[in-house]
């Protein structure tokens, strides 16, 4: 979509919201993305052009041939907010590039403009010594007073200081310099786990966000999600703390963690009966798109979200 483009879908929008989101520690905000574009059946609005803000850095070989390189995409969703509150809009990244963050940020900043925006939001993790089974707290930052009235009405706990590392931090300044309102909700999440996914801290992020926008999904999944995550963490963090209490081994929770979250070399394959129930989830997701995420977690449990991850969003290229 061109300039000419947006700044039709301006002229419809009843004073959108940004929220921007990459992959990051605990797959907090990309997670809580996913699961805002399928339970809200969010159609895509723009997708940015790769080549201009990513370099190839690596390729991958399979059976000696290097296979056709992909470069990261990064796209924008809309949802036209049925009480004309908020529309919203969401902006989800594949990665974030390594040597062109700022002016992509500033391009990002100058699309949202032309829609309309003047809110702007990023999701992220914030790792402390919790334990799984504890409530995630959910802290905040704001670009400026009225937003950082807004935390403190909704009981966020205020970072008081430390860093927002990468595109979280620096698409909020340029918001900032451009005169716009927002800020970033960080979900807490234990130290020790940062390769692996905390969906209690997406719960969190999401409650928080979608009752400050006047938002109402439905959580049950997500809820269900978080708390399998935390009786399996627990177990895996009460193995480790006795490992190390009675070997007496060096080796931190958080190498441990890392170590078995490392992929296995070989290649995982689909039996029939899975390959067809994950296409019988793409045909129920397509008629009924706030199934999607039911189908998003399938492919998560076989371990195959990235081979089907642009299928799975171009269910929502359609209004």
């Amino acid at each position: 979509m061109h300039a000419l483009g947006i700044m039709k879908t301006h002229a419809q929008l009843n004073h959108p919201w940004l929220l921007a989101v990459w992959p990051g520690m605990g797959s907090v905000a990309v997670s809580a993305g996913y699961y805002l574009i399928s339970k809200l059946g969010m159609h895509l609005l723009k997708e940015y052009p790769p080549q201009k803000f990513f370099e190839l850095s690596h390729v991958e070989v399979k059976n000696g041939l290097i296979q056709t390189a992909r470069l990261p995409r990064s796209r924008l969703f809309l949802w036209r907010d049925p009480q004309e509150l908020h529309d919203l809009i969401i902006f989800m990244g594949e990665a974030q590039p390594a040597s062109h963050g700022n002016a992509f940020c500033s391009h990002l900043i100058q699309d949202a403009q032309r829609l309309g925006v003047h809110d702007v939001f990023t999701f992220a993790a914030m790792a402390s010594r919790m334990r799984p089974e504890e409530p995630s707290r959910i802290f905040g930052a704001a670009i400026n007073r009225e937003c950082l009235s807004t935390f403190k009405a909704a009981n966020i706990e205020l970072m008081e200081e430390g860093k927002i590392s990468g595109l979280n931090g620096v698409l909020l300044e340029i918001a900032a310099e451009s005169g716009m309102h927002g800020g970033c909700l960080l979900g807490e999440m234990p130290y020790a786990f940062p390769q692996l996914p905390f969906p209690k801290a997406s719960l969190a992020v999401l409650q928080t966000f979608t009752a400050m926008a006047g938002i109402t999904i439905d959580f049950a999944e997500l809820r269900a999600q978080a708390d399998k995550f935390d009786d399996e963490l627990g177990k895996l963090l009460y193995h480790l703390e006795d490992a190390i209490e009675h070997r007496g081994e060096a080796m931190s929770a958080e190498q441990t963690a890392q170590a078995e979250s490392e992929p296995e070399s070989e290649e995982l394959t689909l039996d029939r009966a899975d390959q067809q129930l994950i296409e019988d989830l793409f045909e129920s997701a397509r008629i009924d798109r706030s199934r999607a995420y039911e189908l998003k977690q399938e492919l998560d449990r076989l371990h195959v979200f990235h081979e089907y991850e642009d299928r799975f969003l171009d269910l929502f290229r359609t209004s």
